[in-house]
């Protein structure tokens, strides 16, 4: 079987914390993207279309970052480095989060039998968000 390469690309999450989520950031959605404008373009239509609903300053910082500031993190990006974004909403914060990574390829799985437990979990009956703490707010 021949090797698959690695594969460059970056990863992008979106995170919240307010008095709803506790403690814990909880983590909203996240994304692939093959570029930095692709990165950045996903956060930048996720925060127009909130900012209408957005008191006026974090409705100014979002416009601007839209306009103007996504640009730092697509030079960041392209850099090799991470990159962030957050806005905050009275007592809710959100966090955008993008890195550089290395998307490794999976198994080759055709002609494989799963194992047994695969099965046992076809028809998922709850929706569970994922929770996971990746820093503090």
């Amino acid at each position: 079987m021949p090797k698959r390469p690695l594969r460059h690309g970056y990863w992008c999450e979106c995170w919240t914390l307010s008095p709803a989520t506790g403690r814990r950031p909880v983590l909203l959605a996240s994304i692939e993207a093959d570029s930095p404008t692709r990165a950045t373009q996903w956060v930048r239509i996720t925060v127009r279309t909130i900012a209408s609903a957005l008191d006026r300053e974090p409705r100014h910082e979002a416009w601007d970052w839209i306009t103007h500031g996504y640009k730092a993190a697509e030079g960041a990006l392209t850099n090799a480095d991470a990159a962030t974004f957050s806005l905050t909403q009275q007592d809710t914060r959100l966090e955008w989060i993008f890195r550089p990574v290395i998307f490794l390829p999976l198994a080759h799985r055709e002609a494989v039998d799963l194992p047994a437990c695969a099965y046992q979990f076809a028809r998922p009956t709850t929706h569970k968000t994922a929770r996971r703490r990746v820093h503090d707010f």
